[in-house]
């Protein structure tokens, strides 16, 4: 894992989105197009802003996926992920996408809408997935205790009061009972099949969390442990969420 302390939250969102243009050129430049995999939530803002202004991304051969969706919310509710990415990112860039694969939360079978994903996603591997770390640990939408086993792309799940909470904190919500309890998303398994991790981790509300992920045991407890198995994972951090780490060194944990 390479880890980066920006000096505030900006820096780090410039720095995230150099690796994964970076990581998008190499991609095209080998093969001619590109996979990619993009995250909401606040600690992306600064991150997408910067990279839908980096150079030389022929973006119209490049695909894409999100992380995850709430299920039962429009696309067009202010929290919705989907109006989210249209209005920061997919609206944003300088040319249109090869294709832009939403998660519908709000379609009428949710167990259908995660095989129909999965069936699009095992056809693009991944070049660069882009996330973030929950304020609870959580990577996507996977609270925990995160399901670590099943192989399935996406997933049915339960979203937990912290979780919740954070929603509510971010602003995206009034009132935690507005916040719906259960959402698609992508499994821990398959954000790891990813061929380049690039994790954006702002503010003082996530040190524990970094933390945590980090320096505490690899446990379901905690889903973003399992990022120390990635082999190539970047991790744009600034000061404040940077704050609780006491050690720069991971010892390599043992195999998955």
């Amino acid at each position: 894992m390479r880890i980066a302390v920006g000096k505030n939250k900006v820096e780090s969102g410039s720095l995230a989105a150099a690796t994964v243009a970076e990581t998008l050129r190499d991609a095209l430049q080998r093969r001619g197009f590109a996979n990619l995999i993009v995250a909401t939530g606040a600690s992306q803002f600064d991150m997408l802003a910067a990279l839908v202004k980096q150079p030389g991304i022929a973006w119209q051969r490049v695909t894409v996926f999100h992380l995850d969706e709430y299920i039962g919310l429009p696309p067009t509710h202010p929290a919705s992920f989907r109006k989210y990415l249209r209005e920061r990112f997919a609206e944003q860039l300088p040319a249109p996408l090869a294709a832009f694969h939403y998660v519908a939360g709000d379609a009428a079978d949710p167990q259908a809408e995660c095989r129909r994903l999965g069936d699009l996603l095992r056809c693009h591997p991944i070049d660069v997935a882009c996330i973030g770390i929950g304020e609870n640990g959580h990577l996507a939408f996977n609270d925990p205790p995160a399901d670590f086993q099943t192989e399935e792309p996406y997933l049915v799940v339960s979203l937990d009061e912290a979780c919740r909470r954070q929603q509510m904190g971010e602003g995206w919500f009034k009132a935690l009972d507005d916040v719906p309890q259960r959402a698609i998303s992508m499994s821990v398994r398959h954000i790891l099949k990813s061929g380049r991790l690039v994790a954006t981790v702002p503010d003082a509300r996530k040190a524990k969390a970094v933390r945590d992920a980090l320096e505490g045991p690899f446990t379901n407890l905690c889903p973003a442990s399992a990022l120390r198995y990635h082999p190539d994972c970047h991790l744009f951090l600034d000061t404040a969420s940077a704050s609780l780490l006491t050690s720069p060194f991971l010892a390599k944990p043992p195999a998955l």
